[in-house]
């Protein structure tokens, strides 16, 4: 079976096993995780599908997450919901109630409701953190991956200085090469002029593929997300027929305060594989020795 199939698959199927063992081998065997125990099967699955069950994109995938989460733990330690409610109860940000055309998630972020005086582009960045944890355990996002549109109306000089290139640098590796999740899209909408030096500085970090997948609407987006998104899914707000923004907004900030426990777990746990336990995928040699004979 190509990658395709096997990322249609359930989690269960024995036809991605010997994916599955190969990927933890391959990840226990590297220098940086000599002190790892284990990997649940369904954290590696994530990787595999992310990358259509190639094994070599799917470990750098994993590494790469791995060493974000390692590197930057003024973001990865604090997955709090609670820490930015301020933030979230402005409608700054939401995933919309229906996937698109092709399955993938829709995420909308209004730069407008962020006030820099107030939340540092950390504390920010970390919302996005929260759902792409959150929605990357989606067998259909993981299938799917995902859409943003990131709607700019309100940027300012402000917002601007906050973005250094450290964290650009991090923003990009999380949106290309460092998290289980396929971006499939990236909508730029009511972008100002003096935004262009701030994506400029971003863009050099982007892989060929997500930079081709960045679209410019401006201030005439009602007509051209209409090219991407059908009515029924973006709310009124961007010229769709769905749910107005401010519901939306709040319904998923509910989401997020309802998964508090399982954030604050995954920003816990070492690697953030919380699914691992002795009895979880802790396969013995000659298991996995015959699972791969098989396969």
């Amino acid at each position: 079976m190509n990658g395709s199939q096997l990322t249609e698959l359930p989690d269960n199927s024995e036809q991605l096993r010997p994916h599955v063992v190969r990927l933890r081998r391959a990840a226990l065997q590297a220098d940086d995780l000599s002190a790892v125990g284990t990997f649940s099967d369904g954290f590696l699955i994530r990787f595999l599908r992310a990358r259509d069950f190639d094994l070599t994109l799917s470990l750098k995938l994993l590494l790469n997450y791995l060493h974000w989460r390692r590197e930057s733990p003024e973001i990865s330690t604090c997955l709090s919901p609670s820490s930015v409610f301020g933030l979230l109860k402005t409608s700054y940000h939401a995933v919309l109630p229906q996937r698109d055309h092709t399955g993938s998630r829709v995420l909308i972020y209004r730069i407008g409701q962020w006030n820099p005086k107030d939340w540092s582009a950390f504390q920010v960045f970390r919302v996005s953190l929260m759902t792409s944890e959150i929605i990357s355990r989606e067998t259909e996002t993981q299938r799917r991956g995902l859409k943003a549109i990131f709607d700019l109306k309100g940027w300012s000089l402000g917002h601007a200085l906050q973005i250094n290139p450290s964290l650009a640098r991090k923003i990009s590796s999380v949106l290309s090469d460092s998290f289980p999740l396929k971006v499939r899209g990236i909508h730029l909408v009511n972008e100002p002029m003096f935004f262009r030096p701030v994506f400029t500085m971003i863009r050099p970090f982007l892989p060929d593929k997500i930079k081709q997948r960045v679209h410019m609407h401006g201030t005439d987006f009602h007509r051209t997300l209409s090219d991407f998104f059908s009515p029924d899914v973006l709310p009124p707000e961007y010229g769709g027929e769905g749910l107005g923004i401010e519901e939306v907004c709040q319904a998923w900030t509910q989401e997020l305060f309802q998964s508090e426990n399982l954030l604050k777990q995954i920003a816990a746990h070492p690697t953030g594989d919380i699914s691992t336990n002795t009895g979880d995928a802790l396969i013995s040699e000659e298991n996995e020795t015959m699972t791969l004979t098989e396969g």
